[in-house]
């Protein structure tokens, strides 16, 4: 079974799938095109990514301008702490967030449409993220919006004297307010 739950941004869904579990580990469906129809899913996705990240690496906020992405974000290894922002200018609920631990073997999924930025936070030693996009990457496109914007306030699981590991991609990312944004 695939189940959808809304999150505070209701158009980005944790997807759960039904874990089997016996003697020798566990089985689980990532992705079954019918049951993803069935609750309304993207069936198509254009490019499958992975990363490894270290404890404390902070990925994001990422978005494409043109040929935005869809993404379907699950933890492969490790935890994260995963992040979606509503960039959409005209949305009600432009600049707000929403966020949801993911770990390997929990059966959760994240779907964020297109129209929100992405980012997550490793809280283990190492995390593998797997994602499914619904557009390929185009580098001319690419966008981001710093991780620490006010007007954002992302409650970032960061202990206290700990700076996150950025990209200089990441370090450099243009607030909310001076980015260019749906």
């Amino acid at each position: 079974m695939i189940r959808a739950t809304a999150t505070a941004l209701p158009e980005v869904l944790i997807i759960e799938s039904t874990i089997f579990t016996d003697d020798r580990g566990y089985f689980t469906e990532i992705f079954h095109s019918g049951k993803f129809e069935a609750i309304g899913l993207p069936t198509r996705f254009e490019q499958d990514n992975q990363s490894r990240s270290v404890r404390h690496t902070l990925r994001g906020l990422h978005y494409q301008l043109r040929e935005p992405q869809g993404k379907l974000i699950r933890t492969v290894t490790g935890r994260i702490f995963d992040v979606a922002v509503d960039i959409r200018r005209d949305s009600p609920r432009f600049g707000q967030w929403t966020s949801i631990i993911l770990e390997e073997g929990d059966g959760r999924q994240l779907w964020i449409p297109p129209g929100f930025a992405h980012g997550f936070l490793a809280l283990s030693d190492t995390a593998d993220v797997s994602y499914k996009c619904t557009s390929v990457y185009d580098a001319t496109s690419d966008r981001c919006i710093a991780w620490n914007d006010a007007t954002i306030a992302i409650d970032w699981p960061i202990p206290a004297g700990a700076s996150p590991m950025l990209s200089a991609k990441d370090a450099a990312a243009p607030m909310l307010a001076s980015a260019d944004v749906f």
